[in-house]
C-alpha cells in the first residue's frame, strides 16, 4: 500500500514537472509553427469521425432517457432544453473526452513510447536539438487546440442527436426540440461545457506525451504506456469534472446572488 501511493505521487509530481517543463518551453522558445499545424491537422481529421459519433450518441441516449419520465408530465416541449442542458454541462464533455483519450491519447503515446525506445529522442538530443521544442511542445499545442474544438464539435453534435432520435422514438419535432433550448440552456452551461472541454483537453495531451516521452522496455515498454495512458487519462477526466463542476456551481451562485 504505501508502495503503491508512493509511486502515484511520483506520477502526479513528475507530470506535473513535466507540464511545467512544456509551459515553460512554449514561453521561452520559438515554436515550430509549422509543426503545430500539421499536428492540429492531423489529430482533427483523424478523430472527427469518432468525435462526432460519440457526441451524436450521447445526445440521443440523453434525450431517450429523459423522454421517459417527462412524457407522464406532458412536458415532452422541454425534452431538447432538458436533455441539452444535461449533455453541455456534464455528460457530454466527459463521454466525448473518453472517446478521444482512447484515439489521440493512445496513439500519440504509442508513437513517443517508439520513438523513446527506438533512441530517436535521444538523436535528436544528439543532433543539438531539444525534443522537448522539437517533438513534444507541437504535439501537446496540436493536441489541446483540435481536442478543444474536436469536443465544442462533439457538443453541437449531441443537438443533432437528441434531435434525432426524439423525432424517431417521441415523436417530437426539431421545432418542438429547439424551441426551449434558449431558455433552460443557461450561457454559463455552455460556458461550463467549453471549461471542461479546455480541461480535458490539456489533462489528455499532458498525461500521453509524458507516458510516451517516460517509457521504458522496449516494445513491451510501449504497451504499457499506451494502457497507462488510457486509464490515468480516464481517472483524471473524472476527477476534474467533479472539479470544474464544482467550480461552476460556486461560479453560478456567484451570478445569480449578484443579480438578487
Amino acid at each position: 500500500m504505501i508502495a503503491l501511493t508512493v509511486h502515484i505521487l511520483d506520477e502526479i509530481g513528475g507530470t506535473l514537472l513535466f507540464l511545467q517543463k512544456i509551459l515553460s518551453t512554449i514561453f521561452v522558445k520559438k515554436l515550430k509553427t509549422h509543426e503545430i499545424f500539421v499536428q492540429i491537422w492531423k489529430v482533427s481529421t483523424e478523430s472527427f469521425p469518432t468525435t462526432a459519433m460519440a457526441g451524436f450518441f450521447v445526445g440521443a441516449i440523453m434525450a431517450v432517457q429523459f423522454a421517459m419520465p417527462i412524457r407522464e408530465f406532458g412536458a415532452l416541449g422541454f425534452l431538447g432544453g432538458l436533455a441539452t442542458s444535461a449533455t453541455f454541462r456534464e455528460v457530454g464533455p466527459m463521454l466525448i473526452a473518453f472517446m478521444l483519450s482512447g484515439k489521440v491519447g493512445a496513439f500519440t503515446s504509442a508513437e513517443l513510447g517508439t520513438m523513446r525506445v527506438t533512441e530517436q529522442i535521444d538523436a535528436v538530443r544528439c543532433l543539438g536539438a531539444d525534443p522537448m521544442q522539437e517533438i513534444i511542445v507541437p504535439r501537446f499545442i496540436g493536441i489541446v487546440i483540435s481536442s478543444f474544438f474536436l469536443l465544442a464539435a462533439g457538443l453541437m453534435m449531441s443537438v443533432f442527436g437528441g434531435m434525432a432520435l426524439s423525432q424517431a422514438f417521441a415523436g417530437v419535432t426539431p421545432e418542438e426540440y429547439t424551441r426551449h433550448i434558449p431558455t433552460i440552456v443557461h450561457p454559463l452551461s455552455i460556458l461550463s461545457g467549453m471549461l471542461k472541454s479546455l480541461v480535458f483537453a490539456i489533462v489528455l495531451a499532458t498525461i500521453c506525451t509524458y507516458k510516451g516521452y517516460t517509457t521504458t522496455g522496449g516494445a513491451k515498454g510501449v504497451g504499457r504506456a499506451v494502457v497507462a495512458t488510457a486509464v490515468t487519462t480516464m481517472i483524471c477526466i473524472v476527477v476534474m469534472d467533479w472539479f470544474t463542476s464544482f467550480l461552476g456551481d460556486v461560479i453560478l451562485q456567484m451570478v445569480r446572488g449578484y443579480r438578487s
